[in-house]
């Protein structure tokens, strides 16, 4: 597991997504209305939108939200307008940083995106510099490891999930995207679903110091607060002593 998967487990244990959960909301919406856009409004059809409105209820959005965003999407002129644009750089000590955006102005977001690797110590590339070392992933996060971890691993991988990571206070388990949805029939059987999305997985990851990796976060989650911005990957790692300073901080 990347050390910004394991940042993103330690905000989402303070309770820090939760004070953005109107922006979380917005982001979710879009998704939503941009899988409508691509391949229709029926989520048995339509794979995408069948993801985006599961990971809508993994963020406990209101049914409502989701009945809206798919019916204003199914009028067009919204969805429309949202283009998909990947952003990719360097952040401090060269870890590699993927930037996922949905946007109705590229070069606003562009310009933002950029602004913020500058700030951060960072630098902006150009296409197909980093993105060669992330692989496409289905991951789905499990509450708790407790006892039965081993158990619920076995049973993932028997579902066709390639790999498992098992960590104090969670689970997440890795599949083909194509693998996703019947690996999390599987698993919501027996422990609740924290998440289950697609995602991009670092091949390799880059360990950090401290002063780095608090660098690189910083750079993170502020490239996560940008309105067109869904969802930023990179490869840091970190020890387990920066990771104890880190939830005692969050």
């Amino acid at each position: 597991m990347s050390g910004h998967s394991k940042w993103s487990q330690i905000k989402r244990q303070k309770g820090v997504a939760d004070a953005k959960r109107g922006q979380l909301f917005t982001k979710l919406t879009r998704e939503i209305m941009l899988a409508v856009k691509q391949g229709g409004s029926n989520p048995e059809s339509n794979f995408q939108l069948k993801l985006g409105i599961q990971k809508a209820r993994d963020n406990n959005m209101p049914t409502d939200n989701i009945d809206r965003a798919i019916k204003h999407a199914s009028g067009g002129a919204e969805a429309s307008d949202l283009t998909e644009v990947t952003l990719e750089g360097y952040g401090p000590g060269g870890v590699a940083v993927l930037v996922a955006a949905l946007t109705n102005n590229r070069n606003r977001t562009i310009q933002d995106v950029r602004r913020l690797f500058t700030r951060h110590g960072g630098s902006l590339g150009e296409n197909g510099c980093v993105s060669w070392l992330f692989e496409n992933r289905g991951v789905i996060t499990v509450e708790g490891g407790g006892s039965d971890a081993e158990e619920i691993a076995l049973q993932a991988i028997d579902a066709g999930a390639e790999d498992v990571s098992t960590e104090k206070d969670y689970i997440e388990i890795y599949t083909q995207p194509h693998d996703l949805e019947e690996v999390r029939k599987t698993v919501e059987e027996r422990k609740r679903i924290v998440s289950s999305e697609l995602s991009r997985i670092p091949k390799t990851t880059m360990m950090l110091g401290e002063k780095e990796t608090n660098q690189t976060l910083a750079l993170i989650d502020q490239l996560e607060e940008l309105d067109d911005v869904q969802h930023v990957f990179s490869n840091i790692d970190f020890s387990d002593a920066t990771l104890e300073k880190l939830r005692s901080s969050a």
